[in-house]
């Protein structure tokens, strides 16, 4: 077969190279070789300055759960935030941010005892800074029609974050106020969301706990060596001491959600733990492919950590890179939560990419031989490539048609259900009966009707509020509208509160807001706390198209840039969308058709919750770019030395499958905890994410992937002259 002109031509292997490439006698590291170098031979520079900076920012970690925020699940700038920010302003906190404190007794509340409880409520609540004035239960209004349900409205007197904090505080000692036959609870947006963050960082957390154990056992089978299974753990903590602290800090200048720490978690363990592989594995194989003698061990431990730096550092670097770009599109969503969880988890990649570039390559270099110190005993004499990945890539190689058509159509298949797949922001039955904000809600729904928890705001000029109150009130699904309420200030505005006939997670809501925005006069504007997840939700569907283009768009630009290869760019990135429409067509069949939903403990809610498709998707994209990397950095590399496809396509399975087939381990092990706990919100990450990984990596990276560069062959490391003359000549062969 003939190479086009344009091909890479190979470098000539040097007498001593093993399967995967060995170190020239003189040949010059590269600039990742020349730091891992430099980090090797300046041990005590590079740890004292870790421990400066893992201590520095460590010390504010602690602070971490306390310091972020709650909130932030709102689209900056629709109408409904506005509405909160003016009620909050000119109709003393009674926004979608107040705190509602619903008092349900089996005798009227105009009974003594009851209204002892509801005057200690008053109390209690109005003694909160945070917390404007308390207005007390309103016959008609607040009173329900049975005269046994009572609701108090807490005003919010600071920002949406600082009342999810509130309601942290408020909601423990006013449940405490219940007596035999008088219960209190504390419901409302802001109740749910400190209800949710903690019910969810609860699972987490303890999902963290089961997760470890079965890690720590993958890490030692992947490694084959204690001392090497902990060098993943050493990179995970300076991330994630180094990435708390930092989002303290961060969190002075503007709020960061609480949930950015739990995803920077995941991650820094996940790449953590990818990273450490590929490296300690290619640092073994470079070592033990020196064969220099006790004597020059030291020096060979450098030699080795050059070539590491300068084939796998390689692969890191662009890894970290690709999952910085993935989740930066995140942040093309206006809406503080999702910006600042993305936020999170990138500042937790750059800490990790950087101890892995800089503390591990010294860590090597000064442990040597070391690494393999507490071997298990059938991994001493494991060789570099992996003999079973080497016979799979042969038999891949011989029947790519057979092995790539079943794999394609198996993902095909679980990717059709996508079709059908419908989103919308949580319904309050993903909290625990429990919670306080779900029984306060049941307890409104039972006492007003079922759309009281659901209550709209509307704002309209007051020399129109009398008008725009009658056209509310004969609006289909309005099931009662209260009069207009001017603002006390002489702002010129009306308030008008207007009950739904439906369940605020009802889609019919949205017909019902659509209807009033679209009938009112233009300068009235449609707001609560319903109609915020309203909002949130129709900006992530619009979000969607445009966050999944520009991922794939910068994904492609970074892997053609790296690999000079325009088809195996194109077909990379693309791969990794089949692996990320199975997953969802996954989490369709289960979360919102409810099959397994008795296996997994949960009720369908007959939707996927809202957030899932732009951040799922970023996150996906990530960890499958993750892997492409390795595969193709790996493949280039052979290619570069041989100018063999075969070559490129098996030394790559040979050499990195391993490292593939542990790393998604890891992960899969991890994600799929997540799937044990409580709450719907980590079981639905915890299986689509789980199920991406496992897809990815055992059909897209490990079958689909080899047999397109054995179906391309040259043409997929062709590199056309035009573009041979713009793009950076990146090498992942050393020397």
């Amino acid at each position: 077969m003939n190479r086009p002109a344009e091909a890479v031509r190979p470098a000539a292997p040097p007498p001593d190279a093993p399967g995967s490439g060995g170190a020239p006698e003189n040949g010059r590291p590269g600039p990742l070789g020349r730091l891992g170098v430099w980090s090797t031979r300046h041990f005590k520079a590079v740890l004292v300055g870790w421990l400066i900076v893992v201590i520095g920012l460590g010390a504010f970690a602690p602070k971490v759960t306390s310091a972020l925020s709650g909130a932030g699940w709102q689209a900056d700038g629709s109408q409904s935030v506005q509405v909160r920010e003016l009620a909050e302003r000119h109709f003393a906190g009674n926004a979608s941010s107040a705190i509602q404190i619903v008092v349900a007794a089996d005798r009227p509340v105009t009974d003594p005892a009851v209204q002892k409880v509801i005057t200690e409520a008053h109390d209690l609540a109005a003694a909160d800074p945070r917390v404007s004035t308390v207005v007390t239960p309103q016959p008609g209004a607040t009173i329900s029609p049975d005269g046994r349900t009572a609701v108090l409205l807490a005003g919010a007197a600071a920002s949406p974050d600082d009342m999810v904090r509130a309601a942290d505080d408020l909601k423990g000692p006013l449940g405490a106020l219940s007596t035999d036959g008088v219960s209190v609870h504390a419901t409302g947006a802001s109740v749910l969301w400190s209800d949710f963050n903690k019910a969810n960082h609860d699972a987490m957390m303890k999902s963290e706990v089961m997760s470890w154990p079965v890690t720590l056992a993958i890490l030692v089978l992947a490694f084959g060596s204690l001392v090497a299974a902990g060098l993943p753990l050493l990179l995970t903590m300076a991330g994630l001491a180094a990435s708390a602290g930092s989002l303290v800090l961060i969190s002075h200048l503007f709020p960061v959600s609480v949930w950015a720490m739990n995803f920077a978690m995941m991650f820094a363990l996940a790449l953590g733990i990818d990273y450490a592989l590929f490296l300690v594995m290619r640092f073994r194989a470079a070592r033990r492919a020196d064969g220099r003698s006790a004597r020059r061990a030291d020096e060979g431990a450098v030699r080795a950590v050059a070539e590491t730096m300068d084939t796998a550092g390689k692969a890191v670097l662009l890894s970290g890179a690709t999952v910085l770009v993935s989740l930066s599109a995140v942040m093309l969503v206006p809406s503080p939560a999702f910006r600042s969880m993305a936020g999170g988890i990138m500042l937790a990649v750059l800490f990790v990419l950087a101890a892995t570039l800089t503390l591990l390559p010294a860590v090597l270099g000064r442990l040597g031989h070391r690494v393999d110190a507490l071997s298990l005993p059938w991994t001493k004499s494991t060789p570099p490539a992996s003999p079973r990945f080497a016979a799979w890539g042969e038999r891949l190689w011989k029947h790519p048609l057979r092995y790539g058509a079943l794999a394609l159509a198996a993902l095909i298949a679980l990717a059709a259900p996508v079709i059908g797949l419908r989103t919308a922001m949580p319904s309050i039955t993903v909290l625990p009966e429990d919670a306080s904000a779900r029984a306060g809600y049941t307890a409104v729904q039972q006492a007003f009707g079922p759309g009281a928890p659901g209550t709209l705001q509307i704002l309209t000029p007051t020399d129109r509020a009398a008008e725009v109150a009658a056209r509310v009130a004969t609006t289909p699904g309005i099931a009662a509208a209260m009069p207009a309420q001017a603002a006390a200030d002489g702002s010129g505005w009306s308030m008008i509160q207007a009950v739904p006939t439906v369940d605020p997670s009802s889609p019919d809501l949205s017909g019902t807001v659509h209807t009033l925005r679209a009938e009112l006069p233009a300068d009235t504007m449609v707001g609560g706390a319903a109609v915020e997840n309203l909002d949130l939700q129709h900006l992530l569907t619009e979000k969607t198209p445009l966050v999944i283009g520009v991922v794939m768009a910068l994904g492609f630009l970074l892997l053609l840039a790296a690999l000079r290869a325009p088809l195996i760019a194109a077909l990379g990135t693309a791969a990794s969308l089949l692996s990320t429409g199975a997953a969802f067509g996954v989490a369709r069949l289960v979360f919102q058709d409810g099959h397994g939903a008795g296996l997994l403990g949960f009720t369908p809610q007959g939707f996927l919750d809202g957030w899932a498709p732009v951040f799922f998707f970023a996150m996906i994209f990530a960890i499958a770019m993750d892997y492409t990397v390795f595969l193709l950095a790996s493949a280039k590399e052979h290619y570069e030395r041989t100018g063999d496809p075969k070559a490129a396509m098996t030394g790559a399975l040979a050499h990195s499958g391993r490292v593939v087939f542990a790393a998604a381990g890891v992960m899969v092990a991890v994600f799929f905890t997540f799937a044990l706990s409580g709450p719907l919100p980590p079981k639905e990450m915890g299986i689509v994410l789980g199920t991406a990984v496992l897809l990815d990596a055992a059909l897209v990276r490990l079958v689909l992937l080899p047999v397109l560069l054995r179906l391309t062959g040259h043409a997929a490391w062709h590199t056309p002259r035009w573009l041979d003359r713009v793009l950076p000549r990146i090498t992942f062969s050393h020397g």
